[in-house]
């Protein structure tokens, strides 16, 4: 299930153009945000399934802020964090706030896209749940108009 959205937002312009790269390679549409402030005019207007960002950006909105901005917007937005050793506390706590995930640089390809297919398939499977959902309310729905048809007609029968 590669019909995915991937958000890009990291200020390292050789990462960014790297995980452009193997994420298409793969079949991903991705987007690109150079920083958060970027990421922050995306979201709303563009559909995003998944953020791939940074941790650790220049200026006031990082990856924390792209996380919340994100689940702020669509709850369903995943998140994944990139970030460096020194900051697996941060990712953790971020993961605490609803990132789905977080890797370390250097960037593991394999592990990234195992993390994106675990996603796809999550999300496959709550939309198949809510097409069940929906399913079932039309059923409930007919078979209680129908109820309510053949309660009238026997109403009118014993008139």
């Amino acid at each position: 299930m590669k019909n995915m959205t991937i958000l890009v937002v990291d200020d390292d312009p050789v990462i960014r153009k790297m995980l452009e790269k193997r994420l298409e390679k793969e079949g991903y549409a991705v987007l690109i945000a150079e920083d958060g402030y970027q990421a922050r005019k995306i979201l709303p207007q563009q559909h995003v399934d998944v953020v791939l960002t940074d941790l650790m950006m220049p200026g006031a909105i990082g990856g924390i802020e792209v996380l919340e901005i994100a689940k702020s917007l669509n709850p369903s937005i995943e998140v994944i964090l990139i970030t460096a050793h020194s900051s697996i506390d941060t990712a953790v706590a971020a993961m605490k706030k609803g990132a789905a995930d977080y890797l370390e640089k250097p960037i593991n390809f394999d592990e990234l896209f195992l993390r994106l297919e675990k996603i796809a398939n999550v999300q496959s499977l709550m939309r198949n749940a809510q097409d069940i959902s929906q399913a079932m309310d039309t059923t409930e729905s007919v078979a209680s108009e129908t109820i309510q048809n053949l309660e009238l007609q026997l109403s009118l029968i014993h008139i």
